[in-house]
């Protein structure tokens, strides 16, 4: 799955670690996130969307291999 978090995240200034605390995880989570190497939950996909104020298709699509 491929996202946007990364740039959504240094349009608003905030290091991995503050995103990972807004959204109640590790900063590993947000890293691997934000890397590809682990997609996230539904739930928080929608607390990811609900953060940034954005529908979570406009944050998160198909990879290559969907």
């Amino acid at each position: 799955m491929d996202n946007r978090l990364r740039e959504l995240r240094g349009e608003r200034g905030w290091s991995q670690a503050t995103l990972a605390e807004r959204l109640a995880v590790s900063r590993q989570t947000v890293n691997a996130i934000e890397t590809g190497k682990y997609d996230p939950s539904l739930p928080l996909a929608f607390r990811i969307a609900r953060l940034f104020g954005r529908p979570i298709e406009s944050i998160f699509e198909p990879g290559d291999g969907a």
